[in-house]
Order: C-alpha cells, then sequence, then structure tokens
C-alpha cells in the first residue's frame, strides 16, 4: 500500500472509533480502546467469529444509517 493510502486508511479507522463514541466514553484513555479492540479481536478468534461478526455488522450497519 502506497504511503498516501496507507495514511488515509488509517485516518478513516481513527474516524470509526471517534465515530463509536470510544474517545469520549474512556476519556481518550488510549490503554483502555486498545484493551476493548484487543477484546473484540480475541472474541473473533474464538469458535463464536460467525456469530459476532453479523451482530457487530448489524449493529455497525444501524450505526451508519443513523448518521444521515
Amino acid at each position: 500500500m502506497k504511503r498516501r493510502e496507507r495514511t488515509r486508511y488509517l485516518i478513516e479507522l481513527g474516524g470509526l472509533v471517534a465515530k463509536a463514541g470510544l474517545v469520549e466514553l474512556t476519556d481518550d484513555d488510549r490503554a483502555v480502546m486498545l484493551g476493548l479492540l484487543a477484546d473484540a479481536a480475541a472474541k473473533l478468534r474464538s469458535g463464536e467469529r460467525t456469530q459476532y461478526l453479523a451482530l457487530w455488522r448489524r449493529r455497525g450497519r444501524r450505526a451508519f444509517d443513523d448518521e444521515i
């Protein structure tokens, strides 16, 4: 991935963290945010991966729809 594309990609990922409200809800505590993401990653490594993906996809789509 080219540098400019990678930078844009990382900015977009940061935007998702902000849209989810994690910055405010954690008082911008990066360790807490990383812990949340690590916990989600662990769930995706479990035998319930498909169920978690479906659940989080539904919630994410709803959140995007609520923005409009």
